[in-house]
Order: C-alpha cells, then sequence, then structure tokens
C-alpha cells in the first residue's frame, strides 16, 4: 500500500527526552543547597523548626503523604480513562449534521455497481466516528464523464451550502475552486495543482483547496512505458489510449516523449475526449489496428475507466501488451499495472475532511504526494500472449497474477 509524506522537509518527531519530572522533595533539597552555598544558615532556612510551628511540622508528613497519594490516584485515573477511550471511535468534531458534497466526473453508481471511490471514503469516515444520516450527509454529484456537465454540478453543491467538497480528478476540482473560494476543497487525487493555480504550494496551498495529487510529476509515466518495454522487449508502436479534457494533454503524451525516445518508441495518440458511446469508443480504438500499434498505454482518465472492459477486449483480441494506471485493469485481464492506490487517496482525504470539521483551514493543511508506486504483473495474461516476463521484472512487482 502506497505511503503518503507532505510535500515538504520532514520534520523532527516530537519527544519526551527532554523533559524533566522532579519531586516536591528534590526541589526543596535544591533549593535547601543553593542557599547554603551562598552563606545562610541552616536554621534560617528551616525556619519552620521554631517551638511555636511545631505543631506545622507534625502535620506536614500527613500533608505530604496525603497530596501524593492524590496524585498518584489522578494518575491511575488519567491511565485507566485514556486506555478505555483508545478502544471506543473517534469522536466527530461538533455534535451537528455535516453536509458534505462529493463532485465526481465517473459513471453514477446503481445499486449493483455502486462507486468504488465512493465507498471507499465514506468507510474511512465511518472508521473517524461519523454515520452517514446521522451526523452527515452526502451530497454526491456524477458527471457520467461528460467533463462539460462539472461547472454545473459545482455551483449546484454550493448553492446547497455544503460544508466541504470532495474532488475526483483534475477537472472535478478546476470546477470546483471556480464555483467557491470559500468552501473547503479536498482533492482525492489531483494533477499538478500548483501549476494549474489551485494551490500557492503544496507545503502551504493557501486559499480553500487542500488535499492529495495522485502522480510525482508527468515524466512519471516514462518509467511505467519502460516497464512495458521490459516486459514486451520486441514492441515498437504504443497506442497512447488519453483525454485531452481537463488541461491535461499538454503534458501527458509529452511526459512520455523522453521515454520514448530512449526506448525508440513511436507513440500513437489517441484521444477519447467527448466519446459518448461504447459504438464510438471501438471506433477510436480500431485505429490502433490500422497504424500497427502492438501495445497499449492506457492513462487513467475517466473515459477510459467508462469502457474498462472494451480496452481489455481489444487488447487480448489484438495481443497487444498493454500498461494501465487504474488496478481494474489489470485484475480483469490487462497485462501491467503501476501507478499509485487510487482507494487509498480516497480513504485518507477522509481523514482531511474530518481535521476541516474541528477547526483546521485548508489552506494551512499541506497537500500530500504519493511517494510509493504499486507495480503489479498478470502472468496469465503473459502467458496468454506468449510473453515470457523477465525474474528481475517479477521480483521487482509488488503483486503477480497467476
Amino acid at each position: 500500500m502506497p505511503t503518503f509524506s507532505p510535500a515538504y522537509a520532514t520534520q523532527t518527531p516530537r519527544t519526551f527526552q527532554n523533559w524533566e519530572v522532579m519531586r516536591f522533595d528534590s526541589v526543596q533539597h535544591a533549593t535547601a543547597g543553593d542557599d547554603i552555598a551562598s552563606g545562610k544558615r541552616q536554621d534560617q532556612l528551616y525556619w519552620w523548626k521554631a517551638p511555636r510551628l511545631a505543631w506545622l511540622r507534625a502535620a506536614l508528613p500527613n500533608v505530604e503523604a496525603f497530596m501524593l497519594r492524590s496524585a498518584l490516584s489522578s494518575i491511575s485515573i488519567s491511565v485507566i480513562v485514556g486506555i478505555l477511550v483508545s478502544f471506543v471511535p473517534r469522536a466527530v468534531a461538533q455534535d451537528k449534521v455535516w453536509h458534505i458534497g462529493w463532485l465526481d466526473p465517473s459513471v453514477p453508481p446503481t445499486a449493483t455497481t455502486p462507486s468504488q471511490n465512493l465507498e471507499a471514503f465514506k468507510q474511512a469516515l465511518n472508521r473517524l466516528g461519523y454515520a452517514e444520516g446521522r451526523n452527515y450527509v452526502l451530497d454526491a454529484q456524477f458527471a457520467d464523464t461528460d467533463q462539460s456537465r462539472l461547472p454545473a454540478l459545482a455551483k449546484e453543491l454550493v448553492d446547497r451550502g455544503v460544508d466541504v467538497i470532495v474532488t475526483v480528478g483534475t477537472p472535478t476540482v478546476l470546477a470546483a475552486k471556480r464555483a467557491t473560494a470559500k468552501i473547503p476543497i479536498v482533492m482525492t487525487g489531483s494533477n499538478d495543482p500548483v501549476e494549474k493555480g489551485l494551490v500557492a504550494s503544496l507545503a502551504h496551498p493557501g486559499g480553500n483547496v487542500t488535499g492529495f495529487t495522485h502522480t510525482p510529476g508527468p515524466e512519471f509515466a516514462g518509467k511505467g512505458l519502460q516497464l512495458l518495454k521490459d516486459a514486451a522487449p520486441n514492441i515498437s508502436r504504443v497506442a497512447i489510449l488519453a483525454d485531452s479534457e481537463g488541461n491535461l494533454w499538454e503534458q501527458r503524451p509529452q511526459g512520455l516523449s523522453s521515454a520514448a525516445k530512449d526506448l525508440e518508441v513511436t507513440l500513437l495518440v489517441h484521444d477519447f475526449n467527448g466519446v459518448k458511446s461504447e459504438t464510438e469508443f471501438n471506433s477510436i480504438l480500431s485505429k490502433g489496428v490500422e497504424e500497427r500499434a502492438d501495445a497499449l498505454f492506457v492513462y487513467p482518465t475517466f473515459v477510459n475507466n467508462k469502457y474498462e472492459k472494451a480496452i481489455i477486449d481489444f487488447a487480448l483480441a489484438n495481443r497487444l501488451p498493454s500498461m494501465c494506471q487504474n488496478i481494474s485493469f489489470v485484475e480483469r485481464g490487462a497485462l501491467l499495472y503501476y501507478y499509485t492506490d487510487w482507494l487509498e487517496l480516497r480513504r485518507r482525504a477522509a481523514g482531511y475532511v474530518d481535521k476541516i470539521f474541528k477547526g483546521a483551514k485548508p489552506g494551512e493543511l499541506p497537500v500530500e504526494q504519493p511517494s510509493r508506486f504499486e507495480f503489479i504483473v498478470n502472468l496469465k495474461t503473459a502467458h496468454a500472449l506468449g510473453l515470457t516476463i523477465p525474474l528481475s521484472l517479477l521480483d521487482f512487482a509488488d503483486k503477480v497474477i497467476e
């Protein structure tokens, strides 16, 4: 599972090694010693030795004992309460019903096909002590891969007065940011929020946007292309399945260019922006055959996710090795997967929502980046394609599907 780290320098963990715990008698003795060293007489220090205060001297041991017993009792009670509390789910921020907006470009969920992204987020909220219908209500909006609908859906959430907007993907946070500069926005995965003007910096976002990115940069795709070439050394013409929507077109194919040149691979870019049906999608896919593509590189766009089965069927029917960036593809027949855990991003976003409900300002919560990425090989598909995956690649894999 990916681990995450703030995008700024790691701070030294807080320790208690410099804390000093001193008993009352230690303080007393230290004070007496200091005074003696300065020339004061012992009977001046212990003035309570005077006969008229004998009753006070007699009472002091009892007072000290009482104070000690009280202190120990308090500590014991605190320890017991702390242990008991550790077994109780964390309390929610306040005694109120929070209104959470969810903005998602994906296909709307149904009873038989729920949204994995949304379910992961809700499960994480539940672990934090929240229960839907009791202390939060969810207003989920899905664009069904039609990103032109996102601005209107974002405005609808703002008009309904949600307390926070949780976004899935870069186009959604862009739409939400244009719709409001006040309501907190939590990204569950975005691409280059600094360059897009969503945050001032990753360490200090400022404004109303925070959350998580899903990639360290456009050049990351080059590593995926190299892994594909290592698994299928004979490929030379790779069809790139991408989407020009969301101001990402300039970065995505170009992020592969350097690696493609080094690997002597030709990139065949296919844009699925605006596709409305599987027939239309398949028509564009078929152009890959006409162009003599011998491999596929599938970007994690919402259109590609919608037509996942069509892509996998096409790759297997045409015996094309494929690198995908959504884990469900490799589980259902694609050859390789190399990316971060998308559902983990959704789960971690719940923690940021919880912090905001408890008073944190989004502009002061650092935007986090994934620092580990998972590599999966579908060995069953490799055998079907007649490929022998090098042992070095299998050793590098986090998981091998057989």
